[in-house]
């Protein structure tokens, strides 16, 4: 006892911290999370298409705000699968001008399940793929690579990317093909970043099988017969995870910052 009450609180430090995909599931339940975990003075960016849904999400983060202004949280609405959405989060993120800042940290979280009611060979339209893996592969990479190259390796910052990931990203799901596919890319790409870019910390997080509206659409229009059955025992059974306990692991990653940069880590693993 005396040991725990003994240690430091820890944080992230005084953050720049920018999270896609913020305005509902998973990244809302992370931006709550993140920020009883920022030092005073950091800055939140809250990143999606819905400015009404981002708002109430900023507005549930001031609310956890003890001490009034810690945190200055803003709300970016942008498109992510257009190069104007990436372009609009990158000068976002330049204007904090956090020159002050101990931590970058990018939380890559948007992301859509795609259509998971066909299987491989009924995708025959190039355009309709690319239009998947535009806001799935293509965005993440520019949006992080456009993110690190505004705040460039200094003596005192540590920069943190975050991909979430998936079992997709390692395992083949019947009539899951865009799914699968981009979260395996996402997975190589942070790979590649982690061998290029050493000094930068990154992981790929597998938040397990959180109990969201994606799992609603999994279950309900899944082509894969037996994978729909799947999900919905899990659903029936209670074993779906919640955002809040899926995230609470991920903030443990984070703080301990022990991890193989470029690791897979897996909610199940921890």
């Amino acid at each position: 006892m005396e040991d725990l009450i003994s240690q430091e609180p820890r944080d992230l430090g005084r953050a720049l911290c920018i999270i896609t995909g913020a305005s509902k599931g998973y990244g809302r339940t992370l931006a709550l999370q993140l920020s009883c975990l920022l030092k005073p003075r950091s800055i939140m960016l809250l990143v999606a298409r819905t400015a009404e849904q981002l708002n109430e999400v900023k507005e549930s983060v001031k609310a956890l705000d003890d001490r009034q202004n810690r945190l200055v949280v803003r709300c970016v609405q942008a498109d992510l699968e257009k190069m104007e959405g990436v372009e609009k989060t990158v000068q976002a993120a330049k204007e904090t001008s956090p020159s002050a800042m101990d931590h970058l940290l990018l939380i890559n979280n948007a992301g859509s399940l795609g259509d998971v009611s066909r299987l491989t060979l009924t995708f025959t339209d190039p355009t309709e793929v690319n239009r998947y893996l535009s806001l799935n592969v293509s965005a993440v990479l520019s949006l992080t690579a456009g993110v690190l190259q505004a705040f460039p390796r200094r003596l005192g910052l540590q920069r943190t990317v975050v991909n979430i990931s998936s079992l997709c990203a390692l395992k083949a799901f019947p009539s899951w093909v865009l799914y699968c596919t981009g979260k395996a890319a996402r997975d190589m790409m942070f790979r590649v970043l982690a061998e290029e870019e050493p000094e930068v910390r990154v992981l790929s997080y597998a938040p397990g099988p959180l109990d969201t509206d994606m799992q609603v659409q999994a279950r309900s229009f899944s082509g894969d017969l037996n994978l729909r059955r799947s999900f919905s025992a899990m659903f029936s059974e209670g074993q779906l995870l919640s955002c809040e306990e899926s995230g609470a692991k991920l903030m443990k990653v984070l703080l301990d910052n022990d991890y193989p940069s470029g690791a897979h880590v897996d909610f199940y693993e921890l």
